[in-house]
């Protein structure tokens, strides 16, 4: 890695920039020079009724503010507040003030490039008109990287502002044509200029007027850092490191900021070697971990999310007990060392029964603001729903109260809606003893099945047994081997292969009947398989297909991303997006029938399970329901006789 000497950019550099940049953001006029008008983003224009705000005028003699009413003028602050009903929202508040002080840093930061250069010296020079011919090339380019640098700036920390506002819309920009470079000033008017069109165009709403700044800011800056690459007197800067201690932001040349925290986590970590049992779910975690920190926050995508092995939400389920706690716990205590190693900012949140609030709709922004907080593209993000039977509701159950229902239906729109982007730099895991509560549509969502058994094996139990109890005795060990079971890879192997048949009774039926005929060992033989597991549980449908099909290409990626890439960034986790793509594909393994099957077995084991034990519940409560009817007609019979 390149070691930088981080300079400081002055907190009073900036304020003194904070005039200059409301200006820009109140009204100018730019005729566009490289990009043409979109007509669909009209000149902004005011409610009827709705007065115009004062205008802020600079008091420097000589400097006061043109008029914008022309047409062709650019009024950021108007366009913002015609969203609206005449005041400002939070969210558009929120734009505007990212917007100012991304502009003040980037005028500050243009200046301090030129007072590092020989810029300053020049510009001198040529308003006293004494700059000389043969410098003039040289002032032209220090002008241009100048303008770069603003640019950058300037793009860079809006997408820094405005990241901890993202939510999950995603808006489509394409590229930013109005990059000028004779000047910082008019390559600054000429982004606003673009960025006020397609606020007009594309922004309808607050959540796409974030998604639309944010969006335009990413594509100004790889526009900006791309003309870098061409011009030699923008190295200066490329090489340099700023801070700005008030945002807490870091410039590393032409590179992105790290645009988000993460949070501070205090529970209690586990050790892979702490966990008992639970080989699958053990494994599948380990791996998941490590498949999350193949993220590039540049390109905003994983290259597992690519390949199509990544692993967006999965389901862990047991008995109590069993471990899903201690799973949890070793996840995130995993994502944590590995992010602190990276320096990559990691949020884990948990969704609880606590947050299902008695006001009608509140349940529903609870759970609208954990999906945000964890889908957000500059952290790697862990999100848990533990005992989700009790958070969200099983929808048409009349014990299930509104904001269970709430938040259901926010979960179902969240992991599989229209809108749903699998970036792969987070993924949700619902824990639950009792998932045949949780509602069908909800539960089939959830990509993997972990099934969390807990301690199985005599082994198992003498491992256990050992973990807790300590270093605090001197009871011999005996006849064993300790933790000789808990060898990941051969437990792991073993328990896949344990799957080349069905578990469940109802699932071991219609098994029988399939292979009777000879082996599943085609593609229509299997899918002839599907079809029966079908017809014996009509809840097994496409999207069971689809899980199945996303687990088998998890396998194909059977293996574990090595420690030492986690350990030491440079040699995967700071490699280019396409470099890391090329070297997980290197490590991929072709399908086989055999992987194929146990998924299938795997998956359908568990909504045997969940469907079995559901009938079972729902049986029980119409047991209930009648013994109330017959009690009922006999109390009345009772008294009328």
């Amino acid at each position: 890695m390149t070691v930088r000497d981080t300079m400081e950019l002055k907190e009073e550099a900036v304020r003194a920039q904070y005039e200059a940049a409301l200006n820009l953001l109140t009204g100018f006029d730019h005729a566009p020079r490289l990009a043409k008008p979109i007509a669909e983003a009209p000149a902004a224009e005011l409610s009827p009724g709705i007065a115009a705000r004062p205008r802020f005028r600079s008091t420097v003699p000589g400097m006061a503010t043109r008029s914008t009413q022309r047409p062709g003028g650019v009024r950021i602050v108007d366009r913002i507040g015609a969203l609206g009903d005449g005041l400002l929202s939070p969210t558009q508040s929120n734009v505007l003030n990212a917007l100012r002080r991304a502009l003040a840093i980037a005028m500050a930061m243009g200046e301090t490039f030129a007072g590092a250069t020989p810029l300053a010296e020049l510009k001198k020079a040529n308003l006293e008109t004494r700059l000389p011919e043969a410098r003039r090339a040289e002032f032209s380019e220090l002008l241009a990287a100048e303008a770069l640098v603003c640019l950058h700036a300037f793009a860079n920390t809006t997408a820094f502002l405005l990241s901890p506002h993202m939510g999950s819309q995603t808006v489509e920009i394409g590229a930013v044509e109005e990059v000028l470079t004779d000047n910082a000033p008019l390559a600054l008017q000429g982004a606003l200029w673009e960025l006020d069109q397609d606020i007009g165009a594309l922004a309808q709403d607050d959540a796409r007027l974030v998604a639309t700044v944010a969006a335009f800011a990413e594509a100004l800056m790889d526009r900006a850092a791309q003309r870098a690459e061409s011009l030699p007197k923008a190295a200066a800067y490329a090489a340099a490191s700023w801070r700005v201690e008030a945002d807490d932001l870091t410039f590393s040349g032409f590179k992105p900021a790290r645009s988000a925290k993460g949070t501070a986590l205090t529970m209690t970590f586990k050790k892979p070697t702490e966990v008992v049992g639970n080989h699958i779910a053990k494994y599948q975690a380990l791996r998941l971990s490590k498949m999350l920190m193949a993220y590039d926050f540049e390109r905003k995508l994983n290259p597992f999310a690519e390949l199509g092995g990544f692993i967006f939400t999965f389901m862990g389920d047991g008995k109590p007990g069993t471990g899903k706690t201690t799973l949890i716990q070793m996840m995130a205590g995993l994502l944590n060392d590995y992010c602190k190693v990276a320096g990559y900012a990691f949020r884990y949140q948990n969704f609880g029964i606590d947050q299902i609030d008695s006001y009608q709709g509140k349940s529903g922004q609870n759970a609208k603001a954990f999906i945000d907080a964890i889908l957000d593209p500059g952290v790697i993000g862990f999100g848990t729903i533990d005992d989700i039977d009790q958070v969200a509701g099983k929808r048409g159950d009349r014990q299930s109260s509104a904001g269970q229902q709430e938040v259901t239906a926010v979960l179902m729109g969240a992991f599989a809606g229209a809108n749903t982007v699998v970036r792969g730099n987070c993924t949700f895991g619902m824990f639950s003893n009792y998932p045949e509560n949780v509602d069908d549509a909800l539960r089939q969502r959830a990509g993997a099945r972990f099934l969390v058994d807990g301690p199985q094996t005599r082994d198992d139990y003498i491992d256990i047994l050992s973990l807790l109890l300590g270093k605090n005795h001197a009871i011999p060990l005996g006849d064993h081997d300790l933790f000789a079971a808990q060898e990941i890879k051969k437990a792991v192997a073993a328990s896949f292969e344990g799957h080349g048949v069905p578990h469940e009774d109802g699932l071991r039926k219609v098994w029988d009947q399939v292979v009777a005929s000879g082996p599943l060992d085609t593609v229509a033989k299997i899918g002839a398989y599907l079809k029966a597991i079908q017809q014996a549980d009509e809840r097994f449908t496409g999207r069971a297909v689809k899980n199945i099909t996303d687990a088998v290409k998890v396998r194909a990626m059977d293996f574990e991303l090595p420690d030492e890439w986690m350990e030491q960034p440079d040699l995967f986790l700071f490699k280019g997006y396409d470099e890391k793509l090329a070297m997980i594909r290197g490590l991929m393994q072709p399908i086989t029938v055999e992987m194929v099957i146990q998924e299938v077995n795997r998956y359908a084991d568990s909504e045997f399970r969940y469907a079995d034990k559901s009938d079972e519940v729902a049986i029980q409560g119409m047991v209930r329901d009648m013994g109330r009817m017959d009690e009922a007609r006999r109390r009345y019979a009772e008294g009328k006789g």
